[in-house]
């Protein structure tokens, strides 16, 4: 059985007990959170949602939060003298898929 979830804007693609990084959440670590269903299937029906399915239910516990790898943004003009240089550690939440019903 898998689904098709819906958070931070993005979608992901998840069975059971499978660990996702996602965009952050404001969850503690430990919480039990339901995400929002798209498609779910069995292997033999399959539901799509216009746009969620009402009946199906994803729930997923909190991991750990973080951050992602630094990445450098380098801006500069040529023979302007001007240069300026950021940093940028996108933050992520990682969450266990505990239960998929249909």
């Amino acid at each position: 059985m898998f689904a098709v979830v819906q958070t931070g804007g993005k979608q992901y693609n998840v069975t059971l007990n499978d660990i996702v990084r996602v965009e952050k959440l404001e969850n503690a670590v430990g919480d039990k959170i339901k995400l929002d269903v798209l498609l779910v299937s069995d292997g033999e029906k399959t539901v799509a949602g216009t746009p969620t399915v009402k009946s199906a239910e994803v729930v997923a516990e909190v991991l750990a939060h973080g951050k992602g790898d630094k990445i450098v943004v380098f801006k500069y003009k040529p023979k302007k003298n001007e240069r300026k240089k950021q940093g940028h550690r996108q933050p992520w939440t990682e969450i266990k898929i505990v239960s998929i019903k249909m």
